[in-house]
């Protein structure tokens, strides 16, 4: 891949765009060499030099004996490393941290006072592969490179990340290392786990609906006959304890009936716009809640129609609509509640381990509080509500029918803003 380093002419500091810079001989030139990287840049560079100050970087040397020894073009060099969107660390040939950039800092989530000092072993509890690809860095010159390589921190979440280590023609600064976290693999695993718990519940409640079932038209039965036995001068009073039974022996019915239901009935397929859907969709919640609920709509009018079946995903998409219109019931009292349907197409997408040239992204945003952080990793389980009330089955059953459309559900959640996001390939 070939680097890049973009300067965007007439723009400030904060808009200068520095791309990725995995090439050895760019990087040795960026700390040794300011004039030669920009050369082809120069009015765009003289102008963003006015206002980076070399002190921004100054301040990232973490290392302060080295930092005495850096040469004022170097260190102006460094301050543009600040302007990268990947995590850079430059070390010394003892292994420990001479510079950190702001990236750095962010991903290992530490100043660069906290880090001053640190060695790899000091900030990762399994530094091994990394120190490898360090030595042969150092001592031939080597550079190298490691894809998915997973760090692990005490205390904290592991990261993911892409590694580049680069050899550099400087004593006291001989070593680069060049982090990129792999977002994109921090998904797709996390995803899979979601749908294989997401499996194995479904599973396990299936058998429980199956073996709840059976004895529930015994207790039913039973208590109709127990209420033909009843004495004459009693009826009245004992009937309402039978009523109950009875009554609750159909609820529970329902219940387990809804459970199995999403996988009794077959899909009718046919051609599906799915604009027409969520325009049936949004009649409906208009009916419900007339006033005091605004509903934006933005279409992308150009994606094409795709096989399914229509009904299961207005049923899906009404299900999520549904549960964001009840969550929004403070707002439509006070007249600012806002439900938002977006759509877009995405292009070489990730669904269900399995990659599509193209796929429907269908938003569904409100402006509600928020699902509460302690189920928001549960909210497609079955029973599982965060409103009072709730059956915790809707969700279910929009996943259940999305998925059966080879497609995912993900969400996102904090307090005035919800967004589902429903991915279905196209063809």
């Amino acid at each position: 891949m070939p680097t890049r380093i973009r300067i965007k002419p007439g723009r400030t500091h904060h808009n200068v765009a520095i791309r990725h810079i995995t090439h050895r001989h760019c990087l040795q030139s960026l700390l040794c060499s300011e004039n030669a990287l920009f050369q082809s840049h120069r009015q765009s560079y003289w102008r963003w030099r006015r206002c980076a100050s070399p002190r921004f970087a100054w301040t990232r040397f973490v290392n302060k004996d080295a930092r005495m020894s850096i040469k004022p073009a170097e260190r102006n060099a460094l301050a543009s490393l600040d302007l990268l969107a990947s995590a850079v660390l430059v070390l010394d040939q003892h292994g420990r941290l001479v510079f950190a950039n702001a990236a750095a800092e962010n991903l290992l989530e530490s100043s660069s006072r906290l880090l001053q000092q640190q060695t790899l072993s000091d900030l990762f509890l399994n530094p091994d592969q990394l120190l490898a690809i360090f030595e042969q860095a150092l001592q031939h010159q080597f550079d190298d490179s490691r894809q998915d390589l997973i760090l692990e921190r005490v205390g904290r979440e592991p990261l993911w990340v892409d590694t580049i280590v680069t050899a550099l023609d400087n004593p006291d600064m001989p070593v680069l290392i060049e982090l990129r976290e792999n977002v994109q693999q921090l998904k797709l695993e996390r995803e899979e786990r979601l749908i294989d718990q997401s499996q194995v519940n479904k599973e396990l409640i299936r058998n429980l609906a199956h073996e709840i079932k059976n004895p529930l038209g015994g207790i039913r039965g039973a208590a109709q006959l127990l209420e033909l036995e009843l004495p004459e001068r009693h009826v009245k009073e004992l009937r309402e304890y039978t009523q109950v039974i009875i009554k609750e022996a159909d609820r529970l019915q329902t219940l387990v009936d809804r459970l199995l239901a999403p996988h009794r009935l077959a899909q009718i397929v046919g051609d599906v716009n799915i604009h027409e859907v969520c325009e049936r969709v949004r009649s409906l919640i208009v009916a419900e809640f007339p006033s005091g609920l605004s509903i934006k709509r933005d279409y992308d009018l150009s994606i094409p129609q795709f096989r399914g079946d229509k009904e299961q995903l207005i049923q899906a998409i009404l299900n999520i609509a549904h549960n964001a219109a009840q969550a929004l019931q403070e707002r439509i009292k006070a007249g600012d509640a806002e439900l938002v349907f977006q759509s877009r197409i995405v292009r070489q997408v990730t669904l269900a381990k399995v990659r599509y040239r193209l796929a429907l992204d269908l938003h569904i945003i409100d402006n509600g509080p928020g699902i509460p952080a302690e189920i928001q990793e549960r909210i497609f389980y079955p029973l599982v509500s965060g409103r009072d009330g709730g059956s915790g089955l809707g969700l279910t059953l929009a996943q259940t029918f999305v998925q059966q459309h080879m497609g995912v559900i993900e969400c996102e959640s904090r307090p005035g803003y919800t967004d589902f996001r429903i991915l279905i390939p196209l063809p």
